[in-house]
C-alpha cells in the first residue's frame, strides 16, 4: 500500500533518507530519522550502532535525544518523526515514552517493527499514548538502500 504525505512534508523524508546513505556510508545499516516540530527540524540521526558500539544507537533514539536538547523538553508532544524504516520495538517504545504524536516511516520491517509489523506499540489501548502512523512513504527508496547494503555485506 502506498502512502502519501503532503508535499511540503516529503524533504523530511528525503533527509531521512540522506541520512540513512550516511549511516551505509560508515558501515552501519542505512536508516535514517528527522523529528520535526512546528515545520521545524529540531532533530536528526542515523544509525550508529557499529560505529559507538551501541546497541541503542538507533536513528530514532539519537533523533528523539537531540530534539529533546534543542527544544528543552523530553515531551514531543507535537510532533513529527519520518524514519525510512519502521521503528523496532526498542524505538517505538521511545517514540511512545516521548509523546510523539505522529510518525511518518518507508520500509516494514517484519523481523522486529514494533509500529504494526511484528508488535504495534502505537495503537495498544494498555498504553497511556496513542501514536499516528503513515507507513509506507518512499518505501521503494528506503527498502532499495536496505538492500543494496546488505547485498554488499554479502
Amino acid at each position: 500500500m502506498k502512502c502519501r504525505i503532503h508535499e511540503s512534508e516529503k524533504q523530511f523524508m528525503l533527509l531521512a533518507l540522506e541520512l540513512a546513505q550516511i549511516a551505509a556510508d560508515k558501515g552501519d545499516t542505512p536508516v535514517g530519522a528527522v523529528v520535526v516540530q512546528n515545520g521545524r527540524i529540531v532533530g536528526k540521526g542515523y544509525n550508529q550502532v557499529e560505529a559507538q558500539t551501541d546497541p541503542t544507537a538507533h536513528a530514532e533514539i539519537i533523533a528523539l535525544r537531540e530534539a529533546a536538547r534543542n527544544i528543552g523538553d523530553w515531551r514531543l508532544l507535537s510532533a513529527t518523526v519520518y524514519v525510512t524504516l519502521e521503528p523496532c520495538i526498542m524505538c517505538s517504545a521511545a517514540l511512545m515514552h516521548s509523546r510523539v504524536q505522529r510518525l511518518v516511516y518507508g520500509a516494514r520491517d517484519e523481523r522486529w517493527g514494533g509500529v504494526g509489523s511484528l508488535f504495534d506499540f502505537s495503537h495498544d489501548p494498555r498504553i497511556n499514548h496513542e501514536l499516528e502512523v503513515i507507513p509506507g512513504v518512499m518505501e521503494e527508496e528506503a527498502a532499495q538502500l536496505l538492500q543494496s547494503f546488505f547485498r554488499k555485506l554479502r
